[in-house]
């Protein structure tokens, strides 16, 4: 029954988001020859139909990424992939937290693998096409391995603890568990700017000193600390500009991409520096931490649950049926089918998790945009709307964001809300 269950949601999570695809790439195309009316003076034709192409192209190549990615899944699960990667393992380590690791580390190394090229596309193919892409080949590569060493040096460790923790902390492993995941969630937040991001990037403090002097009395006006201004070498990565807050706590810093700068003046910088400095004055950050563990702690439970019923492995055929028989009559007998497989149930759940929580995504999309106009509210209230609407079209302009994405799509997918509603709001309290 079970099979059955998945393999429906499956298909009605790739049909969903096939058809959103589909209606966002007919509307942005219904609407490339014109420019939205509250941008006809700002933003140029030809920008707008490069934005167009830009945003045509990326979902085109999303359509292929839901395609494979789905089909990986079901090669996996009941194609019987992981079952005979467990048997692999099996035979390499024999059963125990080492051979668990080796399993889930495989399934994760066969996923990359797979996602490398649509990666490779992004970047040079349609990145370079529009010409946003500055990272050469050996960069991109060299960001892998070092993504591939940080993960294993930090993901592993938590992964073994977790995996110990259903072995021998018992039925409340999954409680145990979360808290080792909310120390690390919260420890990684705090390592992030001076351990993690300095690998791959380069900061430097702020050297302008009238921008900021300016920028020290916002931050005075709004009551905000932070451990200093840095400019980060986005350019040579990318043409795409940004700002945002890193850290946690005392080691808070706010960075700028090099590129922004080189693109706004400074009355747009201080506006969008107030927008940022919106979403701590309103506790968001706080807000989806709170909101991400106590989801966190709701899934573990279920966890929890699941990894007790021999039908949550047979399910998904990631057991052959005599061992699957021989965990359901353990189960009658009153021994939880986990004990020897908690790798296959931590490895399960989380390949499995996405198919069954698609739908709740336009939840999560609503609530950030949410934030983002509360966010702009209060830039508004400090600074003059107009100069983040101006900072916002430049953005929009250099960014190649469409101005007209699909409104179901948007209502799916977009953490941000679209340019003309954001715009309008802004324009309205100018």
């Amino acid at each position: 029954m079970f099979t059955f269950v998945f393999a429906l949601a499956l298909a009605a999570m790739v049909v969903t988001k096939l058809w959103l695809a589909a209606r966002q790439i007919r509307h942005v195309r219904a609407h490339r020859d014109s420019v939205p009316s509250r941008f006809a003076t700002t933003i140029p034709l030809t920008s707008h139909q490069r934005a167009a192409d830009y945003t045509v192209a990326l979902t085109r190549l999303a359509i292929a990424e839901t395609l494979v990615g789905a089909l990986l899944l079901l090669v996996l699960t009941l194609g019987g992939g992981i079952a005979a990667l467990d048997a692999l393992t099996l035979g390499w380590f024999g059963r125990g937290i080492g051979q668990q690791l080796a399993l889930i580390a495989s399934v994760l190394v066969i996923s990359g693998i797979v996602d490398l090229p649509f990666d490779y596309a992004r970047h040079f193919v349609i990145e370079e096409r529009f010409g946003f892409n500055r990272m050469t080949r050996r960069l991109f590569f060299l960001d892998g391995l070092k993504s591939l060493v940080l993960g294993a040096a930090f993901g592993l460790p938590l992964i073994a603890l977790v995996l110990w923790l259903m072995a021998r902390a018992g039925q409340a492993w999954w409680l145990y568990a979360w808290l080792a995941w909310m120390v690390f969630s919260l420890a990684a937040l705090v390592l992030f700017p001076t351990v993690i991001a300095p690998l791959f990037n380069k900061f430097e403090p702020l050297a302008d000193a009238s921008l900021r002097e300016r920028i020290d009395r916002l931050l005075v006006r709004c009551g905000f600390r932070s451990k200093g201004l840095f400019v980060m070498d986005g350019s040579r990565r990318s043409a795409h500009g940004n700002a945002y807050f890193t850290g946690f706590g005392a080691a808070k810093r706010i960075v700028f991409f090099d590129t922004l700068l080189a693109r706004l003046n400074g009355d747009e910088i201080e506006a969008v520096l107030a927008h940022e400095l919106g979403h701590f004055k309103h506790r968001h950050l706080i807000k989806r931490l709170t909101t991400l563990f106590g989801l966190s702690l709701a899934l573990l439970a279920l966890l929890g649950w699941l990894s007790t019923t021999a039908w949550f492995y047979a399910g998904l055929h990631a057991v052959s049926a005599p061992v699957a028989d021989a965990m359901a009559a353990g189960a009658r007998d009153g021994l939880s089918p986990l004990v020897g497989h908690e790798g296959l149930a931590l490895l399960l759940f989380f390949l499995a998790l996405p198919v069954f929580t698609f739908f709740l995504g336009p939840i999560g999309a609503m609530t950030s945009r949410r934030h983002e106009f509360e966010a702009d509210a209060f830039a508004a209230s400090q600074t003059n709307p107009n100069d983040l609407v101006s900072a916002l079209v430049k953005l929009y302009q250099d960014n190649a964001s469409t101005l007209t994405p699909d409104p179901l799509y948007t209502a799916f997918y977009y953490s941000h809300p679209p340019a003309p509603e954001r715009i309008g709001r802004l324009a309205g309290a100018a």
